[in-house]
């Protein structure tokens, strides 16, 4: 018996149609998916979701054969019993005997041929079966031409399916977009798959758009016996089309269950928001409500969290990450929005009961227990005492906006206040000891020196801006300040010329409060 055939024992009877166990595949020294487990149901719609670069379409690749992972098992269970090792399997027999088929995040259709010719040559298997693999079909056998009366009556029942029929005859590359994310789903059912992976099918398509097509999923689901994998952004599709999602980040699982748990769970939230490190705890606590992942951008905040250059790195990691500028980041396990969500929640439980701060209420934040409020992460004062230049107060009375530097967000503001730096010229002037003192209050290593926080406060406070200063001043970043920029002890705001006080610190979450 061929080591990726197990027959079963019971036929049909197996509740999971895919069960992928401890997955991991890395590419030389990094890591795209770092033991990786989870399973999805047969008659049911799994979402693979994460921000970009977690790891979703390189499962989808080990999972159809396009990689061969580097450790684990990747087990098809099909109806009839039988098992497939989906990783021992040469990539074009999945879909022939695994019955697994997938479309891509690029539209992959033959532009010029109809949309009926389309839906046929995804049966060609088939047709060139009938054909005895020769020319057999030209001389009109009643065996191929009764299988191909059955491809074509085929082709029709998905055209219908996808509410194209009556553009059969149209070259496939004149529909409009959403029309051939539709196509090539139905193209992809045509090849009898038990399990249909889809990457990403929502990608750019509008409200409509997205609107059929979820209609199309859950005919598919409800009518076809066919279960469903796909990784979507669209929130608005796994939300409602769902019955489990799988969370990743960096390549790890982080969370796992129904759309409600997971749209609650605050490592989910930290993880999708990209927000600055020192920032998650006020994330989780003001915006953590159960609509936060929705409103989401695709991916994360250009401006804050890792880039997309260390998407890889899932494991321990100390290799340096190459941009294209020129400059070399070292990516820790502290990039993980998830576990600093985790260590945080041990810390609280560890501690005495009296001296643990309440939560704002659960229906804030999902997981409330697990994003306390921020108490626990004061660094020693003994070590901030090293700045040398402090002050007890902002010189007249106005303090510099400091979230015009990049890397300072409205928490790291607040922290910095709380220690007599107030202006732009205080960071400008700071030596290695001082930048050292403010990183161990502020649990940074090495990243003020990396974000270059004191070349910017130069430039701030001889009153020039920066790219990331006038994001901010244009409304683009989340800032404390009412609006525009200040010079260095130099009101330049209305609100200053005013002498209104600062209006209240926009909320953490990307695009500003609701």
């Amino acid at each position: 018996m061929n080591a990726s055939s197990i027959q079963g024992t019971n036929p049909g009877m197996n509740d999971a149609i895919l069960q992928v166990d401890h997955l991991s595949m890395k590419f030389g020294g990094l890591v795209a998916i770092g033991d990786l487990s989870f399973t999805a149901k047969r008659g049911e719609i799994t979402a693979l979701i994460g921000p970009n670069g977690a790891g979703k379409t390189t499962v989808f690749n080990c999972i159809t054969g396009f990689y061969k992972p580097s450790e684990g098992m990747i087990t098809l269970n099909r109806a009839d019993g039988s098992k497939y090792l989906l990783e021992r399997l040469p990539n074009h027999e999945i879909p022939a005997r695994a019955k697994v088929a997938r479309t891509f995040q690029n539209i992959r259709l033959f532009s010029g041929m109809t949309l009926l010719e389309n839906l046929l040559v995804a049966q060609h298997n088939k047709l060139m079966k009938a054909s005895g693999y020769t020319m057999l079909g030209l001389f009109g056998f009643s065996s191929y031409r009764k299988a191909s009366a059955e491809s074509i009556d085929l082709a029709k029942h998905w055209l219908e399916k996808a509410d194209l029929v009556d553009r059969a005859d149209d070259p496939a590359g004149d529909l409009p977009y959403g029309a051939q994310r539709r196509l090539e789903i139905a193209r992809a059912m045509c090849t009898g798959p038990e399990l249909l992976c889809l990457d990403e099918p929502a990608a750019g398509l509008n409200p409509k758009e997205s609107l059929a097509l979820n209609t199309l999923l859950m005919d598919i689901k409800n009518t076809s016996g066919a279960s469903i994998l796909l990784i979507e952004h669209d929130m608005s599709v796994v939300m409602q089309i769902s019955d489990h999602v799988v969370v990743l980040e960096y390549g790890r699982k982080i969370s796992d269950g129904s759309p409600q748990s997971v749209r609650t769970d605050p490592r989910v939230i930290a993880a999708y928001l990209g927000v600055d490190d020192e920032e998650v705890e006020t994330v989780l606590t003001e915006v953590g409500d159960e609509d936060v992942i929705e409103q989401l951008d695709i991916g994360p905040d250009a401006a804050h969290g890792p880039g997309t250059s260390s998407s890889y790195l899932a494991g321990p990691v100390s290799d340096t990450v190459g941009h294209s500028d020129g400059e070399r980041v070292t990516v820790s396990k502290g990039a993980s929005k998830a576990e600093q969500v985790d260590a945080r929640a041990a810390t609280v439980a560890s501690r005495p009961v009296a001296s643990q701060t309440p939560s704002k209420p659960a229906a804030k934040v999902g997981a409330a227990k697990a994003a306390p409020k921020k108490t626990a992460a004061k660094a020693p004062k003994a070590k901030a005492e090293g700045i040398s230049n402090r002050l007890d107060a902002p010189r007249g009375g106005k303090a510099d906006n400091l979230t015009r530097i990049k890397g300072i967000g409205t928490v790291n503001e607040k922290k910095l206040n709380e220690h007599g730096i107030f202006h732009f010229d205080q960071i400008g002037a700071w030596k290695k000891a001082d930048v050292e003192a403010a990183e161990a209050y502020l649990a940074f290593d090495g990243r003020i020196a990396r974000e270059e926080w004191v070349k910017q406060a130069k430039l701030l406070g001889q009153g020039k801006d920066t790219a990331f200063s006038r994001r901010v001043d244009a409304g683009k970043v989340a800032t404390s300040h009412a609006s525009a920029k200040t010079g260095s002890g130099t009101a330049k705001t209305a609100n200053a010329a005013s002498g209104k006080a600062a209006a209240k610190p926009v909320s953490g979450k990307r695009g500003g409060g609701k």
